[in-house]
């Protein structure tokens, strides 16, 4: 990726111009981002990991691109890490939205009251 990224306040454990070249990229649903992070997470994830987080809303889609700026190895870590819980949080939806029709299913089969 060509593009340098669009911040100007560089973590201190963020070298550059080495740890900005290259980043991993990820693609996720937005409501699963929303979830995941609220906005709140983010910098703490970033001093946890030793990585540099930019969010990007891609346009006409229903994604979020993540890159990850760092280290190969943080790198790598953090894009695992962040897909893990995309998916965690996606099937913790789909849990409850199966939950919600089978109770809906159920209503629908009781006894009804005249």
């Amino acid at each position: 990726m060509g593009t340098p990224p669009q911040r100007q306040n560089l973590p201190p454990w963020v070298k550059a111009p080495g740890d900005l070249k290259n980043p991993e990229v990820l693609q996720v649903q937005t409501g699963l981002l929303e979830a995941m992070f609220g906005g709140s997470r983010i910098p703490y994830i970033e001093q946890v990991s030793k990585v540099m987080l930019e969010v990007r809303t891609l346009e006409s889609s229903d994604l979020t691109e993540v890159l990850v700026y760092g280290p190969d190895l943080s790198k790598f870590r953090t894009k695992w890490m962040l897909q893990s819980m995309a998916e965690r949080q996606r099937l913790r939806q789909e849990r409850g939205i199966l939950r919600l029709e089978e109770a809906m299913n159920s209503l629908e089969l009781g006894p009804r009251m005249k």
